[in-house]
């Protein structure tokens, strides 16, 4: 089992930067790929982006929503990840879910989310 803790949502002016933090618990040894969804009030939960554990530093990949703005990156233990969030847009206000995906049942996990909310 992997449990994942979420930190760091608040608000924020448009243009500003905040940071998520996720930690993992567990038997983090499995994990694959960690990252972030978000789901807006009314919208569909999307990916915003994610760490492939594959590679010595990982590969990131980003919606294209954020791409440019977010930065994802894992610690150093490989069970944290940290979503580096810049030029915040009230579009981005949402609740922010740290996930995993790991090589074995049930292959993905949440964390329970953390609320980010842009002004204008």
């Amino acid at each position: 089992q992997v449990q994942l803790v979420e930190s760091g949502g608040g608000l924020v002016q448009t243009g500003g930067s905040l940071t998520l933090n996720c930690t993992a618990s567990g038997n983090t040894f499995s994990i694959n790929h960690i990252g972030w969804h978000r789901q807006a009030p009314g919208k569909q939960r999307e990916l915003v982006a994610f760490v492939s554990s594959v590679g010595s530093t990982g590969t990131t990949h980003y919606a294209d929503s954020v791409k440019g703005r977010f930065i994802v990156s894992r610690g150093n233990a490989k069970s944290t990840v940290y979503l580096q969030m810049n030029s915040l847009k009230p579009e981005d206000t949402a609740v922010y879910y740290c996930y995993v995906q790991v090589l074995t049942s049930p292959y993905t996990y949440w964390g329970q989310g953390t609320q980010v909310t842009v002004s204008s």
